[in-house]
């Protein structure tokens, strides 16, 4: 006996929604377990970088001349064209 074309499209319609269900319930699952894991990490001491003062930059001239090149290319202009007065940290 061949299946209905009714009783096909129903039983791929449940195994579609039942597959989602039981994605969105892992996903759950995951996030959960992540969160947990990462309020155990933050409860340890956060490691913070070093402190690296503004005139510590090496070779600080041809930083300036890369910022300088990169910027220019943006603009669409001369490196001659443009004029930097300060490079601060943000």
């Amino acid at each position: 006996m061949e299946p209905s074309n009714i009783f096909v499209c129903l039983m791929g319609m449940g195994t579609v929604f039942i597959s989602l269900i039981c994605i969105i319930l892992l996903c759950q699952l995951m996030s959960f377990l992540c969160q947990k894991l990462e309020h155990t990490k933050s409860s340890s001491p956060p490691i913070l970088p070093t402190a690296v003062a503004p005139d510590s930059i090496p070779n600080r001239q041809e930083f300036v001349a890369a910022v300088s090149c990169a910027i220019a290319e943006d603009l669409g202009e001369a490196v001659s064209g443009i004029r930097i007065l300060s490079i601060k940290k943000l």
